[in-house]
């Protein structure tokens, strides 16, 4: 487990997944019960992006969720190594990130909740996995490795910044970049305007429902995964799929269309090694995003714009000129 140095002065980390399995299928489910929580408390909005988490500067938050007349938030710091719970009324408590089982993680955080006077009922079992075993009876997964969660984060903060500046390209309806806990993935997603055919589900422990709202409008998604990949693999797909997507030529060169994930693959390690490693994963998102964008029929001069359009506004930034 390393970081590397790139040549813009980030550190990408190296993380293989199969170095880090136990913990990362440990983790998963601890951020489940901490993103059922957001969902226990939370007004549905749009596509489920109530339920997400953001990257911080520590780790993974929840950001404020309601509580009556007050807030709280829960959030993973991968620094110090704990989960964080906060209330707007001064409340504060924590619970150690340590070798535990989902069973022991689950009462220690629904009981530091209690000791803040917040009471959620979440869904019992995670989503998206099989088997889908209670959290209070899960004793099978409790590794926790402190580093390697801790390359984990950094796997995402360094995704977080580019899907960001890709982001700000787009000024249609398009998401914040979050994490999505029922897959463990980052993601960004793009929208042409226009309704989409029903999704057919079929994700496991998850309701045909869920994905109907999720996939309710004609999209283009990208994001990061910790799978698909020595080291995980970021991805791009399109719902409706248009007809030669699959064929279109995007960039670069370790990009390839994966016919059982149904999506494009980059591997994480290809970008981690470029000589601007910015620069190949900014490649991987428009050219798969103009494949789906351009194959799809979307209006794409009224949907995106300069980022840079009042920058001869705006004062220069030390350093910048």
């Amino acid at each position: 487990m390393t970081t590397r140095n790139t040549a813009n002065g980030q550190a990408w980390p190296r993380l293989r997944v199969e170095d880090w399995g136990a913990t990362r299928d440990t983790l998963h489910m601890w951020t489940q019960i901490v993103g059922k929580i957001r969902l226990g408390s939370a007004p549905l909005v749009n596509h489920w992006w109530q339920v997400t988490l953001y990257v911080t500067p520590r780790g993974l938050t929840t950001g404020s969720i309601p509580d009556g007349h007050r807030l709280f938030d829960l959030e993973f710091d991968f620094v110090d190594h704990l989960l964080r719970l906060r209330s707007s009324d001064g409340g504060a408590e924590t619970v150690r990130l340590e070798a535990k089982s989902v069973a022991h993680f689950h009462e220690e955080t629904t009981a530091a909740l209690g000791r803040l006077g917040i009471r959620v009922e979440i869904q019992d079992r995670p989503n998206e996995v099989d088997p889908a075993i209670p959290f209070a009876q899960d004793t099978e997964h409790a590794s926790y490795d402190p580093e390697a969660a801790r390359l984990f984060w950094g796997q995402l903060t360094q995704p977080h910044r580019v899907l960001g500046e890709f982001r700000s390209h787009f000024v249609g309806k398009v998401s914040p970049v979050h994490f999505f806990w029922g897959a463990l993935d980052l993601a960004r997603t793009r929208f042409s305007g226009r309704s989409a055919p029903t999704h057919p589900g079929g994700a496991p422990n998850c309701g045909d429902w869920v994905m109907e709202e999720g996939y309710s409008a004609e999209l283009s998604s990208c994001g990061f995964w910790p799978g698909g990949g020595e080291e995980g693999a970021f991805y791009a797909y399109a719902y409706p799929e248009p007809e030669g997507f699959a064929d279109h030529p995007v960039g670069p060169d370790a990009a390839y269309y994966s016919a059982d994930n149904g999506q494009f693959l980059l591997p994480y390690e290809a970008v981690r090694t470029a000589d601007d490693p910015d620069r190949a994963l900014l490649e991987f998102l428009h050219t798969t995003y103009a494949a789906a964008a351009d194959l799809g029929g979307w209006d794409r001069a009224t949907l995106e714009d300069d980022p840079a359009r009042w920058d001869h506004h705006r004062p220069r930034r030390p350093g910048h000129g």
